[in-house]
Formats: C-alpha cells, structure tokens, sequence
C-alpha cells in the first residue's frame, strides 16, 4: 500500500504560503503558512497534520489489540500533542480515555504500551513517545 500527499509552496518563507492536497481528496488544497505553523494563522501545519496522524494510527492499533483480547470496545478517543523546539519534534503526547467491557486498568495499559510501540506512525517518529491513558 502506498499513500501520498502533495505539498505546493508559493513565495518566501514568511509572506509565502502552501496548500495541501492528499490523494483521497479529504484535504484538497488545504492552506497552511508561517502564520499557521508559528504564530496564529488560518490554515493547517505539518505538525497538526503529525499529531492527527499519530493518534488516527495509534486508535487503530490500540482497537486491534483490545479486539484481539476479545475485550468489547465502547469508545476510544487519543488526542496528540507535539512538541516542536527549535526545529525539530521532540515529543509525540498520546493521552487516551477509553471505555471498554470488562477489562481491567492492568490489561489495559499493557494494550496502550503495545499500541504505542507498534503501530506504524510510532514507529516511523524519531522522537520521544509517551503516553497517558484512562480507562473510564
């Protein structure tokens, strides 16, 4: 399998600005910025773009985990934080609150350690990864 996206820059680094357009279309020409990066701009960033990666990735492995374990999923939601300091993402944040059947907290973050290691995203970011989660 093989996803792309494309990335179209138009003039300087400060006053320029760039649309994006993924090959399903869900993003099509989808501006971003200086201003959407590093200040307060409309548009998307590509570190937005990597936090919504990373915890779309991360949800589905954790859902495949929890599956495998034979455990009933109510509800998953992962939220992202990533942390960019001076240039380079230092840190990929997953906090995780779930409600699933009759699963204990113990099983449950054995199966968050798991997916936070193994799923495709995790394993492409060179950078630090935690993660908080809470069963409800």
């Amino acid at each position: 399998m093989k996803r792309n996206a494309t990335a179209v820059w138009n003039g300087s680094l400060k006053e320029g600005a760039g649309k994006l357009t993924t090959q399903s279309t869900t993003l099509k020409d989808t501006q971003y910025s200086f201003k959407s990066r590093f200040e307060e701009g409309v548009g998307t960033n590509p570190e937005e773009l990597v936090a919504a990666a990373h915890s779309g990735c991360f949800t589905m492995q954790l859902s495949a985990y929890i599956t495998e374990g034979g455990f009933e999923i109510e509800s998953i939601e992962t939220k992202c934080d990533i942390e960019l300091v001076e240039g380079t993402i230092i840190t990929s944040h997953l906090t995780v609150n779930a409600k699933v059947k009759e699963i204990t907290d113990v099983v449950f973050q054995e199966l968050v350690t798991k997916a936070e290691k193994n799923c495709p995203i995790s394993k492409l970011l060179n950078a630090a990864i935690s993660t908080t989660a809470t069963l409800a």
